[in-house]
């Protein structure tokens, strides 16, 4: 059981009012890209429908497989444009020479059209060839079907007419304002470790109320935090690739290193967040958990809590000073309540806690606090 007695806490409607403002941010950087993607992919599309009946030979009288071309081709970013690209053209060549291989067995009929499903699934698990494995059935099925009474030229128009929008669509795609996918990345991880620092403060809070404290959302946020860090992983990752072959990241440099460490160091402390809240959840609530947190212990367990979140807080500001003040404030408070524990002793029938929680605490200001030995730096996976 904790101390009864309720302390007042700083409030923490800024926060809450700075975290409404940067996941709106963060949605405003999702929207944006996808109504810029659509836009580039109808420019794509029109652009190759423009041009298709211009396409030499019997190309020219299949102009809307270029629009389509475009559209396969439109990707979130430079280079998985290109990769989705040529993957579906290669797809849509090996369709194609299964179809013709086919044709020798006769005119189109079920059991011609059952066997070149079947090859094409089969061939669709061919390594390294990403989303062209499903437009491999789906050319030889069309060649056997729709070009059937003209194999040699619906082949040659479908490919060279798909081929031009692959060739449209990334064209448009790397110099229409290619994605940078830098400012969610950079947001999420602002949002990540605010959320963090306020789930140690509603944490703190909880170990200075009566038992069961009034406040239990924090306990329920264990999932969530682990699943918000799985969410800033693939907005870093999304960063990181849309500035592959992307020209204009010479003109918006940014350090990805950095934010692959940012990301590193996130979800460590999400780990020992996620691992606090579990302990203090079993001593509140678990009638099978041994442990529990001393009534005089409560408190100061609760304050150097709250500051650990001050640190995680301060790493948004720009305020060296502040963050080293308020780092010492809290190591001072996890030491002060080591050196206590250890020159107590304790009941043996009721082994305490706070041991566990002190640790975790030690370990997230270490992560946190700028400058510690273990920071070494993450390397960017290489273009």
């Amino acid at each position: 059981m904790a101390n009864p007695e309720k302390t007042t806490e700083k409030p923490p409607s800024a926060l809450r009012i700075r975290a409404h403002s940067v996941a709106s941010g963060i949605a405003a950087a999702l929207v944006w890209p996808r109504l810029q993607l659509a836009l580039k992919a109808a420019l794509a599309a029109g652009i190759a429908f423009a041009i298709a009946p211009f396409m030499p030979g019997s190309a020219a009288e299949y102009p809307y497989y270029a629009p389509l071309g475009a559209l396969v081709a439109m990707y979130e970013n430079v280079a998985g444009s290109m990769r989705q690209g040529l993957q579906a053209l290669v797809g849509l060549a090996i369709g194609v020479g299964l179809a013709f291989m086919l044709f020798s067995l006769g005119s189109p009929s079920p059991w011609t059209v059952a066997v070149v499903m079947g090859l094409g699934v089969v061939l669709a698990g061919l390594p390294k060839i990403g989303s062209g494995r499903d437009w491999i059935p789906t050319a030889a099925l069309l060649v056997l079907l729709v070009g059937g009474h003209n194999p040699d030229s619906f082949s040659f128009g479908y490919l060279f007419q798909m081929a031009v929008g692959v060739t449209v669509g990334i064209v448009v795609n790397l110099l229409v304002f290619p994605p940078l996918h830098f400012r969610a990345a950079a947001l999420s991880i602002v949002e990540l470790r605010q959320a963090l620092a306020q789930q140690l403060w509603d944490m703190g809070k909880a170990l200075k109320e009566s038992w069961p404290p009034e406040h239990v959302d924090w306990s329920r946020r264990s999932e969530s935090l682990a699943a918000h860090a799985r969410s800033v992983r693939l907005a870093v990752e999304k960063a990181d690739a849309s500035r592959r072959a992307n020209p204009r990241r010479r003109l918006h440099p940014r350090d990805m290193n950095l934010d692959y460490r940012n990301l590193r160091d996130l979800e460590r402390l999400t780990f020992h967040v996620q691992d606090v809240t579990q302990v203090l959840s079993d001593v509140i609530w678990a009638e099978d958990t041994p442990f529990v947190i001393p009534d005089e212990y409560a408190a100061p367990l609760g304050d150097a809590m709250s500051a650990v979140g001050d640190v995680l807080r301060a790493t948004e500001e720009d305020n060296p000073d502040r963050q080293t003040e308020l780092a010492r404030t809290a190591d001072a408070a996890i030491n002060e309540l080591t050196a206590r524990l250890a020159a107590e002793q304790h009941s043996k029938d009721a082994p305490s806690a706070v041991e566990s929680i002190l640790l975790s605490l030690h370990r997230m200001l270490r992560v946190a606090t700028p400058g510690r030995p273990e920071a070494k730096p993450a390397t960017a996976p290489a273009d």
